[in-house]
């Protein structure tokens, strides 16, 4: 608060979501360390055998950050130049969820020195832009940048830099199938605004989700995570509902889905048809067959969703991963 607009710009934010949207959890990104800080640069001259820079600001940045806004979620990052035993986060991570005033709410990532990542954490960011195609044995998280060269802001940015509305869609889709969190990083200016594509990203990634959200939250992994003939379709599913997210509309009218079988219960209908009536179907020699509706009586855009119930897992057929990008 003693320097720029004397303000405790995060503590204001923290007290806003709290207040305006309790059902988000708050969580704080915290870099461990800075480039041109001269405590650091001397600690990597000295091959990290002494850590000043941890002591004087690192490891007490942290415990301010934890006892001042208690968030529920810290991001660490800038870890990979040294190891875990230059950073203390042994010792900070013992007391963060054995004494620390949130140590029975608090989720960490994986990065917490240079041989952490995907081994140590609440959940696992591994590299930036992580993206697996079949499900993980430990809670992940895949993030990008709507930027695709910066996870800041870019004066020099043009159009052709940011990921269009069906490629964050695309990814979003990919991620949530195969149990992932998604993360979306937004680069806004120096005083604090947000460049117009990347508010226009996030409000079309809205508008998706107002329709389709049911698909992608409280969802989990399907026995199958993408369809093993047709490419470009991803499965979750909530209780008894199977969805199948399917990224490109077929210019035959139809998808055919080797890893869905019907049963006499079986009703297919999609989300955002304005007409809400059930999809025709059919069960063939390749897989379950879906018509689709009139293109011009859906809503939606970008990535169409299939609601399937009464349905079960071809288990005859093999998994094949596809990455769409």
């Amino acid at each position: 608060m003693d320097l720029g607009p004397n303000r405790d710009l995060v503590g204001e934010l923290a007290d806003a979501i709290r207040k305006k949207t309790p059902h988000i959890h708050f969580g704080l990104y915290h870099s461990m360390f800075e480039w041109f800080n001269p405590f650091y640069i001397a600690d990597k001259a000295n091959n990290y055998q002494t850590n000043d820079f941890v002591e004087r600001k690192t490891f007490p940045e942290l415990l301010d950050i934890v006892n001042t806004y208690k968030p529920d979620v810290i991001y660490s990052d800038g870890e990979w130049e040294a190891p875990d035993w230059y950073w203390n986060s042994t010792l900070f991570l013992a007391w963060l969820f054995n004494d620390s005033p949130v140590k029975d709410t608090i989720v960490v990532n994986d990065r917490w020195g240079a041989d952490t990542r995907g081994k140590h954490g609440s959940y696992y960011t591994h590299d930036d832009k992580f993206n697996p195609g079949v499900v993980q044995d430990h809670k992940w998280e895949g993030g990008l940048t709507l930027d695709k060269y910066s996870w800041g802001y870019r004066r020099n940015a043009v159009f052709a830099d940011f990921l269009t509305p069906h490629e964050v869609i695309t990814r979003l889709v990919t991620v949530v199938s195969c149990g992932g969190n998604f993360l979306v990083n937004i680069g806004p200016t120096h005083d604090g605004m947000l460049p117009p594509l990347m508010e226009e990203r996030l409000r079309q990634m809205g508008k998706w989700l107002a329709l389709n959200g049911e698909a992608i939250y409280s969802s989990t992994p399907w026995t199958v995570q993408n369809d093993t003939l047709t490419p470009g379709v991803w499965f979750t599913n909530v209780g008894d509902t199977v969805y199948g997210m399917v990224l490109l509309w077929p210019e035959s009218g139809s998808v055919t889905l080797a890893s869905v079988e019907s049963t006499a219960d079986t009703v297919v209908t999609m989300l955002g048809d304005s007409t809400g009536q059930p999809l025709e179907t059919q069960q063939g020699e390749k897989g379950l067959e879906v018509t689709f509706p009139s293109q011009a009586a859906v809503i939606s855009q970008w990535v169409w969703v299939l609601k399937m119930t009464g349905v079960n897992p071809a288990q005859r057929r093999h998994l094949k991963t596809r990455i769409p990008y």
